[in-house]
């Protein structure tokens, strides 16, 4: 039976040659376009296979395309080129530079080199893996953005500190002859540059390029895809401006939005048809979306009837939130449905953790498309046991040491040289500085009253009297972070240790909640009927029959660090993206109380409720 396109479909399978925009909403089809219109022009147009390259921004999604392309054309093996940026942009390198696999370097090396670096400059970092990680980030995104260094302001370290990193991360790989995927852009891009036969080359061999995600393209990707492309610009990018998520990996969404001044007399194809949500997830998800300033003016239909509404509860607590999720999964086993039915999707990785222990406490089995933090792994919470421990008659030099500058008390780690630490031998020591005795009076102090408390009120006592709530004021200037990440930590230790009479049970409920996560994570592939468990980033083209989102309330949908415009508009977007997951039923939920304190309903539940009757398109139309 003949394959029935909608008729946006056909318009965009049958084009032929010039620049293309495919404006493709959540579930319309864009990877049945995208191989239907390969398999058009070879078989209408008489394009040779071996001239087309079709760009995915992943391995997974590239061998998928190459996979349904093939399908389609009867497992035909045509010589059409399915690959990612990196793949696509190492294979003219490796042509042009005779560079092999072994000169690629390896994630775990860089974050390795970088660590070594980061360790070289001293710094006081609490959060070493976290950082490292950020500095890898930042470097991605000078190279991605072909940012010039000096005019770069780093967001983790001082300007001068990242230069140098920066500069001598550059000089290792150069000794060691090595090229991370960052400078695989970058070269490339020199490299047509300066080489037009090489350039001409590529060109003649790559005519017809079509590219999917294109709303996820950094500026190198871009610049390298328009000199490739040229001279006949036969550019086909599929994609959807309003699923943009990834501005923090260096995707840039104003390059699609600007891809007709660009491309001038591009044909632009919107399709507006949605075949995965109902009828009343479509329109809520359309009301939200539609309050972006910043993206093409389109409406999309459902294909579906409304079906059952989208769901809107407030409840007092995430204890009570986190019992109705509960309540409801096991009453859709009972009715005979399947657990991988189930999504529930959140804003950060740490958002399920008090779920994942009800999933836990009732057998429930889960999946994490996330790794999930081990919230007493955090540097807030060794400090904190620290403290603890050494109350309870530790004398460990490493317990010692996380504590005695948090808050700042000016002992060098210098004079702490015995695996053994004795604050009477170190009073001694100090025995003609008045104001040393006295700050080492008020330890002392401090640590005897902690011994008697339970560990609710003893972690109180640490944040609040012994002042290391003032301490984490300072570490956040100094990291330039936003201390409210540091603060939920904070809460999060306390509402976990709530229910604890005292230090043994919470000791012990420590070390069997890291037992219970880490089989879990051994756990997590071998899992084919189990809940899903993904932040809104993760669960990106993906579906479920029943989404459940959970904590939508201001702080965490949008999340507190979205200050600008251009940041509320990511996190509309990446709620449009949560929302449009589900198929038939649609569940938001938000809370009254969170962490012990009031919070708001997220604006976005109002702005979905609400129909927008005034329309303003700055992007274009």
């Amino acid at each position: 039976m003949k394959k029935q396109f909608s008729k946006a479909q056909s318009e965009a399978i049958n084009h032929n040659t010039g620049p293309c925009m495919v404006l493709a909403g959540p579930g319309s089809g864009k990877t049945l376009v995208i191989t239907h219109r390969t398999k058009k022009i070879i078989e209408k147009y008489n394009v040779n296979p071996s001239n087309i390259l079709v760009i995915t921004f992943t391995k997974a999604a590239a061998r998928e395309m190459q996979e349904r392309f093939e399908k389609i054309m009867d497992d035909r093996c045509l010589p059409v080129s399915f690959g990612t940026f990196h793949a696509v942009f190492f294979k003219i390198l490796k042509y042009s530079y005779n560079y092999r696999a072994e000169n690629i370097l390896r994630e775990e090396e860089k974050y390795r080199i970088i660590k070594e670096l980061v360790e070289k400059e001293n710094l006081d970092i609490e959060d070493e893996k976290e950082f490292v990680s950020s500095i890898i980030s930042e470097i991605g995104n000078v190279k991605g953005d072909m940012i010039d260094l000096n005019n770069y302001y780093s967001s983790n370290c001082s300007d001068e500190i990242f230069k140098r990193i920066y500069a001598k991360y550059d000089e290792v790989l150069r000794r060691k002859n090595k090229i991370d995927f960052d400078d695989m852009l970058i070269m490339c891009f020199e490299l047509l540059m300066q080489r037009k036969d090489i350039l001409a080359a590529w060109q003649a061999k790559y005519q017809y390029v079509l590219i999917d995600e294109f709303q996820d393209i950094n500026r190198v990707q871009y610049e390298v895809i328009k000199l490739l492309a040229a001279p006949q610009d036969n550019l086909f990018i599929v994609g959807d401006d309003d699923q943009s998520i990834y501005r923090f990996r260096g995707a840039r969404p104003e390059i699609m939005l600007n891809f007709e001044n660009d491309y001038q007399g591009t044909i632009k194809i919107v399709l507006d048809e949605n075949y995965r949500c109902n009828g009343n997830i479509v329109k809520a998800s359309c009301n939200l979306i539609s309050r972006n300033e910043k993206r093409f003016d389109k409406v999309i239909k459902p294909s579906r009837e409304d079906g059952v509404p989208v769901e809107y509860r407030e409840f007092k607590n995430e204890s009570e939130e986190n019992a109705r999720i509960i309540s409801d999964i096991r009453k859709h086993i009972e009715s005979g449905g399947r657990y991988s039915d189930i999504a529930v999707l959140f804003r950060t990785n740490i958002g399920p953790r008090f779920l994942v222990e009800k999933l836990m406490e009732y057998n429930i089995p889960f999946h994490m498309k996330d790794s999930m933090p081990n919230i007493y792994e955090h540097f807030i919470a060794k400090d904190v046991i620290s403290y603890i421990r050494f109350a309870l008659g530790s004398k460990s030099r490493t317990d010692f040491l996380r504590i005695i500058n948090k808050p700042n008390r000016y002992i060098s780690r210098e004079i702490l040289r015995e695996d053994i630490i004795d604050i009477d031998r170190l009073m001694r020591y100090f025995r003609d500085k008045v104001w040393m005795i006295e700050r080492l009076d008020k330890l002392q102090f401090d640590l005897r009253m902690i011994k008697q408390m339970a560990p609710y009120a003893a972690i109180n006592y640490i944040f609040q009297s012994v002042g290391y709530e003032q301490y984490l004021e300072e570490y956040a200037d100094y990291r330039r972070m936003n201390l409210e990440e540091l603060n939920e930590i904070r809460d999060e230790l306390l509402i976990a240790a709530k229910d604890f009479r005292n230090f043994d049970e919470w000791f012990e409920h420590i070390e069997n909640y890291a037992d219970e996560l880490k089989k879990q994570a051994e756990m997590n592939n071998r899992k084919e009927n189990a809940i899903e468990l993904a932040t809104m980033h993760s669960a990106k083209g993906l579906e479920y029959e029943i989404v459940y989102i959970i904590d939508v309330v201001e702080g965490v949908v949008p999340h507190s660090k979205a200050v600008l415009d251009d940041d509320i508009e990511e996190e509309r977007r990446m709620f449009y993206v949560a929302v449009t997951r589900a198929k038939n039923r649609l569940h938001v939920f938000s809370v009254k109380e969170r962490f012990s304190r009031q919070v708001e309903i997220s604006r976005f539940v109002k702005e979905m409720r609400t129909i927008k009757t005034v329309r303003t398109d700055k992007a274009g139309k």
